[in-house]
């Protein structure tokens, strides 16, 4: 086989790659009608100017834009307001904003959903979720323009507080009427800024009649697996369409970006980090979809069926029942060993080549995944700083996934050229007996990723056409094609995972490569120069790592998460101030040395990933008004004592949170709204949070043992430090912004009381 072939064989390969990531979104405005991005991105960049989380002026200010622009449209727009807790004991005072487009029909109504709300403090919310709310406005109004008459009411609901803990979607399910005649919900939500939407479903039944009615309704650029949809069904889910599904049984598709997710929650989340391609791939759901469900007949969209779905170029979307896993597993182990037996007759396989093919195999495997394995918890111990950002994902992450990949690939070239005397159809049994035995794992455990499948099938028939040859070498462009569902199927997994799941995960994107090498073993091995491919991806792994390594310090572009807290302790008059950063910079060490270190990182105040304060020093004691906590009644009732308690601030304040001792608890109610048994039952120290809004007081009731006297102790907390007349505490740095996931820029009062 005449090298050039070969060396043009590995070029198709990387450009059937580069195409298959460059498909996945729109690259450029290719929508018809009169949809407007410009309309979009002026809604986004009027939604993003400022933090907008509950409570603050700007909140109030998107609400009024949002509910003008409703009007200019000719609809009627309603508001509701009430306070709710969710299943997270955060309670808030939500505020939906809600408009109807009426239907011709009376069937049941389709739902374009977005929240509206930003994630305190910081977070200017342009893609979290500006960009959902931009895309449904200029959606709805492309649709009005079309003079169209919908069969289905469209309800346009814009939720509230879902940051705090999807309180507005709870609020709209418990207590609004239009609830009992929702059939379908698309709800627009966003953990990054750029990168491809992905599809996800939400269903308590089957999802064929989603997965069929979807495809009918063609939107070109569908990025969705059932592997995702396994997955997402078996964790815990907080989208607001979770709300929907869980206690009004709807049913309905997220459209979640999650890439670049670094900005996430922060300040970076802006108008001009929003990845253009990544909207217009939410554009690109919501026109064929919003014309498709506002005709179709949703009272048929429920299933007891489930059905395996991905999507591949050329042919879009691809789908078929979970019935066919078995079969196809059972076709795929019988053909397997049909191969195996017309080889070794025809003398094309032997024994011993198989062996060596299973060591190199092998030995790619664990060679990959030790280093996959390790490779995070040894990049911390270069960068320490990468610790402080809390998503897991760094502003280099995209090099080392790269890096990784490339270096397991590097890897398994390397191995399989100590092996170059084994005849190519020796060494695929291995990854081929491997991936079988993958297929058969998963249509047990986790039969969403039975897709798996098809690559598999594409191994056996390069298989057989090497044994097939006679005398003459295969076809290079059959077994490309025969290659080509592998790389469609499982390039993208290979980013995909650190991207969602954090670059811990790394092992999972070293041994997928592994994997998908194995693959592609019927041209790879037939590459007499493995060695130069090999010294070519580690020279490309080593470029990579040495770019990572350039942009692995903060900088004005790439900056460093900080965080100070001042605690003013009212119980011993002590104050202090804490930070959770590991990495100290000069403006966090100011008020904290590395020398202040604690052993103990857990702090009795809630973050979202459950982190701790790692340095605490003392600070000045300052004048803060502390909040007037007065019992209004105490009574005894049998065996059972209630409490009621009124916190009232006495300064202004975002957030107030409770927890308590190991005392149990019978029941809860805080501002009247009832925790459920199931909360207070699994609930840890923390017993709920109140985000303040026009600094409203807090009342809680409580109801415990006659002879129990629980221990209380709140946390006032204001995100006023870095404004706050008594402080002088300096601007950040060009080089810093507020860390997100925790409590920061914050005065936080501590006070105890036993009941």
């Amino acid at each position: 086989m005449k090298k050039y072939s070969l060396i043009l064989s590995f070029l198709v390969i990387v450009g059937i790659t580069a195409w298959r990531f460059y498909d996945l979104m729109p690259q450029t405005d290719s929508f018809t009608g009169k949809f407007s991005v410009e309309n979009t991105l002026n809604h986004i960049k009027r939604i993003s100017k400022k933090p907008h989380f509950v409570g603050s002026d700007a909140h109030k200010e998107v609400e009024e834009y949002i509910i003008s622009e409703l009007e200019k449209l000719g609809l009627k727009t309603e508001t509701q307001e009430g306070y709710t807790t969710g299943d997270w004991g955060n309670l808030s005072k939500a505020k939906n904003i809600i408009a109807k487009i009426k239907g011709t029909e009376n069937g049941k109504a389709l739902v374009l959903m977005s929240h509206y709300d930003s994630s305190p403090h910081s977070s200017l919310g342009a893609s979290d979720d500006a960009v959902g709310v931009g895309v449904i406005l200029e959606g709805v109004r492309t649709f009005l323009a079309d003079n169209k008459q919908p069969k289905n009411d469209i309800i346009i609901l814009f939720t509230d507080a879902e940051e705090l803990g999807l309180n507005g979607a709870q609020l709209f399910v418990d207590k609004h009427q239009l609830k009992k005649d929702i059939g379908l919900i698309l709800n627009f939500e966003a953990r990054g800024s750029g990168g491809p939407s992905y599809m996800l479903i939400e269903t308590n039944g089957g999802n064929k009649n989603m997965i069929e009615s979807f495809a009918e309704a063609n939107p070109q650029f569908p990025v969705a697996n059932s592997l995702a949809y396994s997955i997402y069904k078996m964790l815990p889910n907080d989208t607001d369409l979770t709300v929907f599904r869980e206690n009004a049984n709807i049913d309905g598709f997220n459209f979640a970006f999650i890439d670049d997710h670094y900005d996430y929650h922060t300040v970076r989340d802006s108008f001009e980090n929003v990845d253009r391609n990544t909207l217009r791939h939410q554009i690109s759901y919501l026109i064929p979809l919003l014309n498709f469900y506002a005709d179709y007949d949703l009272s048929k969209i429920k299933s007891e069926v489930d059905y395996i779905y991905f999507d591949v170029p050329v042919f879009n979307f691809v789908y078929y029942p979970f019935s066919w896993i078995i079969p196809m597993l059972a076709i795929a182990i019988a053909l397997f060993l049909i191969i195996i037996i017309i080889g070794f007759k025809r003398a094309k396989l032997n024994v011993r080549g198989v062996l060596k093919g299973f060591a190199a195999f092998i030995l790619s495997l664990a060679l990959a995944g030790i280093i996959g394995y390790f490779s995070w918890t040894t990049l911390l111990k270069i960068y320490p700083q990468y610790q402080d950002i809390l998503h897991g994902f760094t502003y280099n992450g995209h090099f080392y996934i790269a890096g990784f990949t490339a270096l397991s690939f590097g890897i398994c070239f390397f191995i399989y050229a100590r092996f170059k005397k084994v005849e190519t159809q020796n060494l695929i049994i291995a990854p081929i007996f491997f991936w079988i035995i993958i297929c058969a794992a998963i249509a047990t455990y986790l039969k969403g990723a039975s897709f798996f499948i098809i690559p598999l099938f594409g191994a056996l028939g390069a298989l057989y056409m090497l044994l097939h040859q006679k005398n003459k070498k295969p076809q290079l462009l059959f077994l490309i094609i025969l290659c080509i569902p592998a790389i469609w199927i499982l390039a993208p997994l290979i980013q995909m995972f650190p991207v969602g799941l954090g670059l811990k995960v790394l092992v999972g994107s070293c041994i997928l490569s592994v994997l998908l090498f194995g693959l592609l073993l019927p041209i790879f091995g037939l590459y007499p120069n493995k060695k130069s491919y090999a010294y070519l991806g580690f020279l490309i792994a080593l470029l990579f790592l040495i770019s990572a390594h350039f942009q692995a310090e903060f900088s004005k572009e790439n900056p460093h998460p900080t965080s100070l807290v001042y605690i003013l302790d009212a119980d011993t008059n002590t104050a202090k101030w804490a930070t959770y950063n590991n990495v100290l910079d000069p403006w966090t060490s100011q008020y904290v040395k590395t020398k202040d270190s604690i052993t103990d990182k857990n702090s009795n105040f809630s973050s979202k990933y459950g982190t701790g304060f790692t340095h605490i020093a003392t600070a000045p004691i300052k004048n803060i008004p502390i909040p007037a906590i007065e019992i209004l009644k105490d009574t005894v009732i049998g065996n059972k004592r209630e409490v009621t308690i009124c916190i009232t601030p006495h300064r202004n304040v975002n957030r107030l949170e409770i927890t308590t001792d190991s005392t149990p608890l019978f029941g809860c109610k805080i501002n009247g709204i009832s925790l459920t048994d199931n909360y207070l039952k699994n609930r840890d120290s923390r017993l709920l949070t109140h985000y303040i809004s026009n600094n409203d007081y807090s009342e809680l009731n409580l109801v415990f043992k006659a002879n129990d006297k629980p221990v209380l102790t709140f946390y006032e907390a204001s995100n006023d430090l870095l404004e706050h007349p008594l402080f002088s505490i300096p601007p950040r740095p060009k080089n810093a912004i507020p860390m997100p996931f925790v409590l920061n820029d914050a005065i936080l009062i501590k006070k105890t009381i036993k009941l």
